[in-house]
C-alpha cells in the first residue's frame, strides 16, 4: 500500500471476490476493464472523492480479474473497511499508472510480505525468463501467492522464512540470504519493493557486493 499524493479520477466497480488468504492478509478481486503494465498500481477507495490509496495489480495482463493483494491494518483509514466488503460491493478504481516495470533480460526481484505483487503480476504476464524472485517472510503462510510463484518460476523463486523455526524455506531474512549468498551478479537490474527499512537495507548489501546504484529500482510500501 502507497499513500496517494496525486488526485486521481475515480471510477465505480465491483467487487466480484474478497479471499483471505493468510492472518490479516486479503485479495479483492473485480472484473478488467483496461489495460495496464505489470508493475503498474491503482488508487483505490470507498468514495470517489475520500482520500485513496495506492495499490500493485497482482494479477496478469491479460487475466479477466484484477487482484489486489493488502494486509489489514487495524487502525487504517481503508483496509479495516475494505476487508469487510463482500461480492457486488462498491469501491472506486483509479486508471492503473506506474513505471515499476521490469524489462528483458537478467534480473533479481527482491519483495518482502505483501511487497511481492507487482512480482507476482509480472511473473503471471509470463515476464519471469531469466528472472529469480526473493521474498521475504516471517511464516510459510506470508509467502503469497508461493503455489502460483512456485509453478511459474520454479528453482527462481526462493523463500526466506525470519520466523518459523520448521519451515523447508531458507532459514532466515531475505538480508541474510543475500549477504551469504557469494554468486549475487552485478550486471543486471534488480527491482526491490516492501519497507523502507528492508529497501534501504537491501540497497546498501548489493551497493556493498558491487551492483551499480542504477541498476537497482524500487518501490516502496507503507
Amino acid at each position: 500500500m502507497f499513500i496517494l499524493s496525486i488526485k486521481r479520477t475515480l471510477h465505480k466497480t465491483k467487487v466480484h471476490s474478497l479471499r483471505n488468504i493468510a492472518e490479516g492478509v486479503y485479495v479483492i478481486s473485480f472484473l478488467r476493464n483496461f489495460k495496464f503494465n505489470a508493475g503498474q498500481v491503482l488508487a483505490i477507495d470507498l468514495v470517489p472523492d475520500g482520500q485513496p490509496r495506492l495499490y500493485s495489480i497482482a494479477s496478469g495482463e491479460n487475466e479477466k480479474y484484477v487482484d489486489i493483494l493488502f494486509d489489514e491494518k487495524p487502525d487504517g483509514n481503508l483496509t479495516p473497511f475494505l476487508s469487510k466488503l463482500h461480492s457486488g460491493d462498491i469501491i472506486y478504481i483509479s486508471e492503473p499508472f506506474g513505471t515499476f516495470t521490469s524489462t528483458g533480460g537478467k534480473a533479481f526481484w527482491i519483495a518482502s510480505g505483501t511487497g511481492v505483487a507487482p512480482f507476482v503480476s509480472m511473473a503471471r504476464s509470463g515476464l519471469s525468463a531469466d528472472k529469480t524472485l526473493i521474498h521475504g517472510g516471517r511464516l510459510d503462510e506470508n509467502f503469497y501467492f508461493s503455489d502460483v510463484l512456485t509453478d511459474i518460476m520454479t528453482d527462481g523463486y526462493v523463500r526466506c522464512c525470519s520466523q518459523q523455526q520448521d519451515t523447508q524455506n531458507y532459514k532466515g531474512r531475505l538480508t541474510a540470504w543475500l549477504v551469504d549468498n557469494q554468486n549475487i551478479p552485478t550486471n543486471c537490474q534488480y527491482y526491490l519493493c516492501g519497507s523502507p527499512e528492508m529497501v534501504v537495507q537491501v540497497r546498501d548489501i548489493l551497493i556493498e557486493k558491487g551492483i551499480p546504484f542504477h541498476n537497482i529500482v524500487s518501490e516502496t510500501y507503507f
